[in-house]
């Protein structure tokens, strides 16, 4: 007798989050090389979900502060800032309030190193 096999489906639906802030103070200049991008005194490094969100985070970030956008990728939700500490951080926090206070968004606790 054989045994029937199943077969199950999991599709992953996500929610309006900001599921990583993270600021890196003062990184090896090997970073930026390898990175391909400009060196700073800072990096800031986020993920969006939806992914296009990065789009609207790229916009809060240059104009909420003096930082360059580093990476931006509309696909993966990935973004890096890149600029002095306060800068940076500045950046970040205006994000993280955007998103939640007027989109609704998850945000997420900045975390450093």
């Amino acid at each position: 007798m054989s045994e029937e096999k199943k077969r199950f489906i999991q599709e992953f639906v996500p929610g309006k989050q900001l599921t990583l802030s993270h600021l890196i103070a003062n990184p090896d200049p090997d970073m930026f090389q390898k990175l391909g991008i400009q060196e700073a005194g800072a990096l800031g490094i986020m993920t969006c979900t939806p992914s296009e969100t990065v789009i609207i985070a790229g916009d809060l970030a240059t104009k909420a502060a003096n930082v360059k956008l580093g990476f931006l990728d509309r696909f993966t939700g990935s973004l890096v800032i890149v600029g002095s500490v306060s800068e940076v951080e500045m950046a970040m926090l205006e994000i993280n309030r955007f998103l939640s206070e007027v989109l609704g968004y998850t945000p997420s606790r900045i975390t450093k190193s």
